[in-house]
Order: structure tokens, then sequence, then C-alpha cells
């Protein structure tokens, strides 16, 4: 078999990608390590950064999004019982979109069913070579048979624990990572949202999230530590220290039940540099982790998708290699950007092991500046809707 662009990973930015190429053209082949309907379980991200928002109506997968989907104008972050709203279309003229992240990938992969593009799930062994050389290949493992795949390009959508970004010699990688002492465990319920809009609780208990999917179905987080497991959280427990962590008014009106998922993800700040080997090109969580705080994850690999899938096209079609050669310097600038943001907002609103009371006092003065400054607030809005590509 060949293809032009070769995608390892059939998550929503490997899908995304092979979308906007196969629009312009630019034939692609996806392989995916898993079954559709295990990529379609994943439960993860919810809100989308207007620059997303726009790259899925150019890709002509934001119907059913634009139908369905939720548009926010703010925020709502919390100390205790002090509730700053961040008004992000006052302060930006943006809004961000709460639509699920299997949504998207649902959406994407009826359309790309619709366009007959060729998506191979359940393979193994996958094996990357010649990417100096003109023509690179793929060969991996399916139902037992080993396959082959030529191409001009290989791209690396394929996660944290992928084939792709191991396949770049160690000594040619630089790796950038913070583990964060915590993780989050989060549960879904078919419950109405606690706000109409997202609350960042920081409290003495510590962190909480409260956000939704759609008007029925919400989703909420409490920070934990990373020796917790699921089964010692019941729903019972789950529910009372939410209530403890958000401010009473909030506490008094959420509506409780029963879950239908529950997780603990463990935080971490990683990038890899660089994101180009050869014919070799990373994106998303191949090359770069966010903590969840500043819900910039799936976002920033659509950035990521935005800067790669036009330097494809324009050395697919026109044979021009230049913009392809700058992609990973283009795609750090915002990465890094976008780290920052992350990083800020994971310290402002967690508590850490072993912190003294000056910490806890820091972030209540990062809030209250919130509270009293425009300036403040437009900053972390300009961030939270998602700096331009």
């Amino acid at each position: 078999m060949k293809t032009e662009v070769l995608i390892i990973g059939g998550g929503p930015s490997g899908l995304l990608l092979s979308q906007l190429l196969n629009r312009a053209g630019v034939a692609t082949v996806v392989l995916e390590r898993t079954s559709r309907e295990r990529v379609l379980a994943r439960i993860r991200a919810g809100v989308l950064e207007a620059g997303t928002v726009g790259l899925l109506r150019e890709a002509g997968v934001a119907a059913r999004l634009d139908k369905e989907g939720l548009p926010h104008d703010g925020c709502y972050l919390s100390d205790d019982e002090l509730m700053v709203h961040i008004n992000f279309y006052e302060l930006t003229g943006k809004r961000v979109m709460v639509y699920g992240q299997t949504e998207v990938t649902a959406d994407l992969y009826k359309a790309q069913d619709e366009m007959g593009t060729s998506i191979i799930h359940e393979v193994e062994d996958v094996v990357i070579q010649d990417l100096d050389q003109k023509t690179s290949f793929v060969e991996y493992t399916v139902h037992g048979e080993r396959k082959r795949i030529d191409c001009s390009y290989v791209v690396g959508c394929d996660g944290f624990h992928g084939v792709s970004r191991n396949t770049i010699p160690v000594e040619a990688r630089t790796e950038f990572e913070r583990v964060y002492p915590f993780g989050w465990l989060g549960i879904l319920s078919r419950t109405p949202p606690a706000n109409e809009e997202l609350i960042y609780a920081n409290s003495s208990h510590g962190f909480a999230l409260c956000s939704m999917r759609n008007e029925n179905l919400s989703r909420y987080y409490l920070q934990v530590p990373l020796s917790d497991s699921v089964d010692q959280w019941s729903d019972e427990r789950f529910w009372a220290e939410l209530k403890r962590r958000v401010p009473s008014e909030t506490a008094e009106s959420l509506v409780t039940g029963a879950s239908i998922e529950k997780s603990i993800a463990p935080l971490r700040s990683f990038v890899s540099e660089p994101l180009r080997w050869g014919n070799l090109f990373l994106v998303g969580d191949a090359t770069h982790i966010v903590p969840p705080t500043g819900a910039k994850g799936l976002n920033l690999a659509v950035s990521d998708v935005y800067y790669l899938h036009q330097a494809l096209i324009t050395a697919v079609k026109q044979d021009q290699r230049a913009p392809l050669d700058g992609y990973s310097e283009q795609a750090l600038a915002r990465i890094w950007k976008a780290m920052r943001f992350s990083w800020q907002m994971t310290t402002m609103l967690h508590q850490f092991d072993g912190e003294d009371s000056f910490s806890a006092q820091m972030r209540k003065a990062s809030l209250s500046h919130l509270a009293r400054s425009e300036t403040a607030r437009r900053d972390l809005a300009e961030n939270y809707v998602g700096l331009p590509f």
C-alpha cells in the first residue's frame, strides 16, 4: 500500500489532520492501535477554544457541534466563598465551546468514513523506517499479518506512550518535564451542571472543578493524592467532598446522582523537542502534555494540526518543503505559551505536598488580584480562549 501521508493514531488530532488533508486532495492512511469502540469510549476534554472551533468548521465537521455545543462567555474562579467571574467575551470578544472530545472524535470518524479514508484499527508492532530518505515506510501487524505502507511523510499522533516520539534517537531529543504530586479524580454523572459556567474552586480542602458536557451531563473533579485509588471513593464520599470545596451557594444547589464513569488522572507538564525528525512529524500528546487545569490538551493538539496541515498541503501539492522546515519552531512557540498558562493555573489553584502557609496566602492573593484587576482578568481570558494560531 502507498499513500502520501501516513498518520499513526486515530484519536481526534490524527483524524482532524486526515480530514483537512483529504479535503485538500492529499491522500492519507490512519493507523490506530485500539478498536474504534475503545477510542470513542475515552472520556477526555470538553472545552474547545475559539480557534479549535474555527478549524473544525473549516474541516466540515462542526454541524453537530454548532447545534449541540454550549457556548460559554466565561468561567468562575473561587477561593472558599470568594467567586471571581472571568468574562471572556467582554474581555476578548471570543467565547469557548463546551463539547466533549468524544463527540468531536465521533464527528470526525463519520466524516472520514464518508470520504472513504482508510483507517486501520488494532494494529501492533509499528515500526517507522527510512525517515531520512525521499520515501519512508511503516510496518505493522494487524490480525496476525505483517503489512507495509510506503509514504512521503509520517505523522505521529499516537500519544505519550506511542512509538513515534521514541523513533527519534534519544540523543536528538530534549525533554522537559514536571510531574505534579497529585491527581484529578473525575466523575461523569447524568445530572444538571452545578453552574451555567465552569467553576475552578480553590479551598482549604483542596482543588475542585465543576464542569459539564451538556445540560444533563456533568463532569466534576477533585484534587486527590496519587496514592488514592478509585475504589476508595464511593459516590457518596465524592459528593460530600465536592460540596466542602466549592462555595456554599454552589454546594447547596448541587444536584447529585450515580456516577457513570470514575477515574483518576495524574498531572504532568511535558515537552519533547524537536517536533520533526526527517519525514516524521509529531502532534499532540506524542510531543507535549499539559495539566488539564487550563483546558489546553486537545486545543494544543489542534494548533499543531493547524500548522502542520498547511505545511503538508504545500509540500505535497506544490513541492515546497520550506513550511515543513519551520513546523517545529512555529508549533513550539505556541506550545510553550500554553505550558506557561497551564502551569500558572495549576499552581494558583492546587495545594502542594509540604507547602507552607505562605503558599496558601499566595493563592488567595492571586485570586484577590483577579477580582480587582481587569488587566489580570484579561490576561487570563486571552489565554483561556486561546492565543492566535
